[in-house]
C-alpha cells in the first residue's frame, strides 16, 4: 500500500480508542495503517487515504474520542521512510551522525520524524513510540553532521503545530562510538 496522506488520533482510552479506530474507517474512505495499544493505556489509530478523506476521517475520531483524544495529526504527502521506521522495517547501511527528537507523544513523534526526513538528506533509523517508554516516543536519524543537524532543527521546529504535543529533548552526536552504533544496529 502506497501511503499518500497519514491521520492520527492518540488517546487515553483503549476501548475509546477501538471505537474511534472502527467510527474513523467507516467515516471516510481510508485505510488502517495501525490501531493498536500503547503506554500508559494509551491507543493509537492511524489511517491513510486521499487528504480530504483522511482529515474527515481524524475530525470524525477526534469528535468521537472527545476528552480522550491526547493528541492527533494529518499529514499530506508523509515522507516515504515515515512508515518503514515506525514498523521496524527502516534500512540503514551505516551510521555517521546521529541525531535524536524525543516528544511528550506518539502523533507529534511522527510530525518531527516527517519534517525531519524532508529537511535534509538523513536516514531515519527507529521511530519508536510508547511501548515502554510511559507514554514518550522518540525518532533517531543519521547522516552527515549538517544534515543532520538542519533535519533535527526542522523536527524540532515543526512539532507544536496542528495539536502536537511539545519536544521533550533533542540531540546530534556528531561521531557516535563504534560500540554505540553497533548497538543502535543490532
Amino acid at each position: 500500500m502506497k501511503l499518500r496522506t497519514i491521520g492520527c488520533v492518540e488517546l487515553n482510552s483503549i476501548s475509546t480508542g477501538m471505537h474511534v479506530a472502527d467510527e474513523m474507517v467507516k467515516a471516510a474512505e481510508v485505510q488502517l495503517v495501525l490501531a493498536r495499544p500503547t503506554c500508559p493505556g494509551r491507543y493509537l489509530v492511524i489511517v491513510t487515504g486521499d487528504t480530504g478523506a483522511v482529515k474527515s476521517s481524524v475530525a470524525h475520531g477526534r469528535a468521537i474520542g472527545s476528552d480522550m483524544v491526547v493528541d492527533w495529526f494529518v499529514i499530506p504527502s508523509v515522507h516515504e521512510s515515515v512508515v518503514p521506521a515506525m514498523n521496524g522495517t527502516a534500512v540503514c547501511p551505516r551510521i555517521n551522525a546521529l541525531g535524536c527528537i524525543e516528544t511528550c507523544t506518539t502523533a507529534a513523534c511522527i510530525i518531527a520524524a516527517d519534517a525531519a526526513a524532508k529537511a535534509g538528506q538523513v536516514h531515519l533509523i527507529e521511530l519508536r513510540f510508547a511501548a515502554g517508554l510511559g507514554g514518550k516516543a522518540f525518532v533517531t536519524m543519521t547522516g552527515e553532521v549538517s544534515s543532520v543537524q538542519a533535519s533535527v532543527d526542522a523536527g524540532v521546529a515543526t512539532v507544536g503545530t496542528e495539536g502536537a504535543g511539545p519536544v521533550l529533548s533533542h540531540i546530534v552526536i556528531p561521531s557516535p562510538s563504534e560500540d554505540f552504533k553497533a548497538r543502535l544496529l543490532g
